[in-house]
């Protein structure tokens, strides 16, 4: 009698990436943070609590702001994802990631990739946010550096960037 179990095996996913087509093998349940960083090289999504807590490995999945740590890649069959290498255009940078540094909202860098994808997010859905609505927008990334009144002060920044643009 064999008593050897069965492993789970890899399987082809699909998806875009920062509007490229990407192909990877993986475990189904493997997750979306791993394989953006270790196969496709995405370094840029940070892994800070692994618990979806903190928001640092935060991307944009069709639109949508999700932790990829807590996504199975299977999830991510046939979506769209952004990343944080995806959002400046070339070499000029997006005005959130510009106001970050205009008003000292990135530091250590562990949160900033989640901190700019949530913002991006939050200003994609509300072009003139509040201060409250900027507060609760980022509410679901932790910052250990900043106090906070930095990102804030980028994010209403940007927004002022982009409604006098």
């Amino acid at each position: 009698m064999n008593n050897s179990r069965s492993r789970p095996s890899t399987i082809e996913i699909s998806f875009v990436v920062n509007g490229e087509r990407k192909t990877v093998r993986a475990y189904p349940m493997e997750r979306l943070l791993d394989v953006l960083r270790q196969q496709l090289q995405f370094t840029g999504t940070k892994e800070g609590c692994g618990e979806g807590e903190c928001g640092s490995c935060s991307v944009l999945m069709d639109g949508v702001l999700v932790n990829s740590c807590l996504v199975p890649v299977l999830q991510a069959e046939g979506s769209s994802i952004v990343t944080i290498e995806g959002v400046a255009s070339g070499e000029t940078l997006h005005v959130v990631q510009d106001a970050f540094l205009q008003c000292g909202g990135a530091q250590c860098g562990i949160c900033t990739p989640g901190m700019i994808l949530a913002a991006c997010h939050l200003l994609n859905e509300k072009p003139e946010p509040t201060m409250e609505e900027i507060q609760e927008g980022l509410s679901g990334n932790l910052c250990r550096c900043t106090g906070y009144s930095q990102i804030v002060e980028a994010v209403a920044e940007a927004a002022r960037r982009r409604t006098s643009a």
